[in-house]
């Protein structure tokens, strides 16, 4: 069977080509509803499939664009995404969602190939290990934003949450339930999150005059949480609080609470730096840092059609402000 062109579309709804190119591209400004409607059911009844690809390098332009996702485990990432999709199906784009296992080599080959496959920008939650490729597109004025990690000495637009001063609160709501003993919790310090999260632990302890002990302080992979959770509890005086840096560092720890038959609060304390699903449901309710994932989302992609647009915009760090949920699970029974 020959392939429907757009000459037939024409032909079968009594238009000229052009009106059916301007209907597939949706400019209807300059047609009626009547038209519209020849035009609609023609499609429908010769079952004609627009190329796409044809009209992209005509229009240099394919409507698609590329999410790179550090981590496509962590609950938070997963919410960006779906924001991040329902924005652009709104806005008749498509959204192709590549997951770099924080991997920069991975991260690497997925910008190329997405570039390579002429999709019209990147929302990149980077690895920060690449920061010769996030450069030269910069350089090259080709549409990225940034979302949820800080790259120092790139001039892009980034999408961030008040990383430092959450933690901090989560520090001090430990510190004013009688806490002193203080451990946080986080994967290796690679990114800028948990940097941050770190800096914010210190200065809540040193806001309240406490001394900072290193040996609270533990950044490991998710592999290797339980072993030195077990190290820590081993210690003369082991922590009576913990600040679990992401879900993933949590759950571990709550495993590991449990193996070891450590109640919560009345053991240790938890809070956890994330969106945690169905934390107000868990025996106890965890008390939560949950960051605006949906807005930060709609923000990323609506500046990043901004610049595929060429409309104008400031390219400056927008900082969201995280909310701390308190629950049961920080509160020190006494």
């Amino acid at each position: 069977m020959a392939k429907v062109t757009m000459a037939d579309v024409a032909k079968y709804a009594g238009v000229s080509k052009s009106t059916v190119s301007q209907y597939i591209n949706k400019r209807y400004e300059y047609m009626g509803e009547d038209t519209r409607e020849k035009i609609k059911l023609a499609i429908e009844e010769l079952g004609y499939h627009p190329n796409y690809i044809a009209r992209s390098l005509k229009q240099k332009k394919t409507s698609m664009i590329g999410i790179i996702v550090a981590d496509i485990v962590h609950r938070f990432s997963t919410e960006i995404c779906r924001s991040i999709e329902d924005y652009c199906f709104e806005h008749d784009y498509q959204a192709i969602i590549c997951n770099a296992d924080n991997n920069p080599t991975k991260e690497r080959t997925y910008i190329e190939t997405l570039r390579a496959k002429q999709v019209d920008g990147l929302i990149i939650f980077p690895t920060g290990q690449n920061t010769d490729i996030y450069a030269k597109m910069i350089e090259e004025d080709y549409p990225v934003v940034f979302m949820d990690r800080d790259i120092l000495g790139i001039e892009a637009p980034f999408i961030l949450s008040t990383n430092v001063d959450s933690s901090f609160q989560a520090v001090q709501l430990f510190l004013e339930n009688g806490h002193t003993n203080i451990a946080i919790l986080t994967q290796p310090l690679t990114i800028s999150t948990r940097k941050e999260r770190i800096e914010g632990y210190k200065k809540a302890l040193q806001a309240y005059s406490i001394d900072i002990r290193e040996d609270y302080i533990i950044s490991s992979e998710i592999a290797n949480v339980k072993i030195a959770l077990s190290e820590l509890f081993q210690k003369e005086k082991p922590p009576t609080a913990i600040l679990a840096g992401n879900d993933l560092v949590f759950l571990e720890t709550l495993a590991f609470l449990q193996e070891n038959h450590l109640r919560v609060p009345e053991d240790v304390s938890l809070i956890v730096f994330d969106n945690f699903p169905f934390a107000h449901l868990s025996n106890p309710p965890v008390t939560s840092i949950a960051q605006p994932a949906f807005e930060m989302g709609r923000k990323a992609t609506e500046v990043l059609l901004k610049e595929i647009n060429k409309e104008s915009y400031q390219k400056e760090k927008i900082i969201y402000p995280c909310e701390l949920i308190v629950r049961q699970s920080s509160i020190k029974k006494i």
